[in-house]
């Protein structure tokens, strides 16, 4: 799996799927706006809502890059396939060739073997 291009430009990366993912700014959560009374700053985002967010961010990755992964893995399969698919073909089309020989060699001495049978009976 080696040959994958990993440095393809279409491919997004992780930092741009998340620049561009990011949630916008909402308003904060009741809990996140009151202050503590001695001074601490609030905790932004909960566990909850780190987790929502990392299932949307997830979700998005894999969207993005559904496509781009099926089209690279076709491309994969098919370059891996092509040398494979000739030998066959080149093997298939010889022995059809010999067949074919075989068959027409065993007509042609059949229907020489009738006709000379056929012309000694006339004598």
């Amino acid at each position: 799996m080696s040959d994958i291009p990993f440095n393809d430009a279409s491919i997004p990366v992780l930092t741009e799927v998340v620049a561009e993912t990011a949630p916008a700014p909402e308003a904060p959560a009741p809990q996140a706006e009151a202050k503590v009374e001695d001074g601490t700053a609030p905790r932004e985002l909960d566990d909850e809502a780190w987790r929502a967010l990392e299932e949307r961010l997830v979700a998005r990755v894999l969207d993005r890059l559904q496509d781009r992964v099926e089209l690279v893995l076709e491309d994969q399969v098919r370059t891996g396939m092509a040398p494979v698919l000739d030998a066959v073909v080149t093997r298939l089309a010889t022995e059809l060739r010999d067949g074919l020989q075989v068959t027409v060699e065993q007509v042609v001495a059949r229907a020489v073997a009738q006709e000379l049978a056929h012309l000694r009976t006339r004598d």
